[in-house]
């Protein structure tokens, strides 16, 4: 007779082992983008990634974009912190600066919001990229 497990059995084994390395690039991918995959020595993607999530959040910014500050009032804005948020050490660095807070003026600055928005998402899956490339997933 075949042993049978339960949904739930296979779900609290986990499927794979933490390591050092698992915890530390996607924290670090995400503190500076493109850094989990340069911690890895994947200089190429790494390279790539910090260059254009950068590059993404600086002309937003130019473009005199908007950062979200926590809230809890409209959805568009909590999504909005969020994805903002994502940018890890960009994000912080622009709020311990206090740019871009500015009012938007111009058709520009929506874009520019957009943008700083975009990065911080690139850079969420940046991260975990990063995880599975640790955790052996993908090569």
């Amino acid at each position: 007779m075949a042993k049978t497990t339960s949904k739930t059995e296979a779900a609290a084994a986990p499927a794979q082992p933490l390591t050092t390395m698992s915890v530390v690039a996607p924290a670090l991918g995400w503190l500076i983008p493109g850094a989990g995959h340069l911690v890895q020595k994947r200089w190429i993607r790494g390279g790539l990634l910090l260059v254009s999530i950068v590059t993404m959040y600086v002309l937003g910014l130019l473009m005199q974009g908007h950062v979200y500050q926590p809230n809890s009032g409209d959805v568009l804005d909590i999504l909005g912190f969020i994805g903002d948020v994502g940018a890890g050490g960009l994000y912080v660095a622009t709020r311990a600066l206090d740019l871009g807070q500015g009012a938007i003026q111009r058709a520009t600055a929506d874009y520019g919001t957009k943008f700083i928005i975009v990065a911080g998402l690139l850079n969420f899956i940046s991260a975990a990229d990063a995880y599975h490339i640790a955790i052996g997933k993908k090569p």
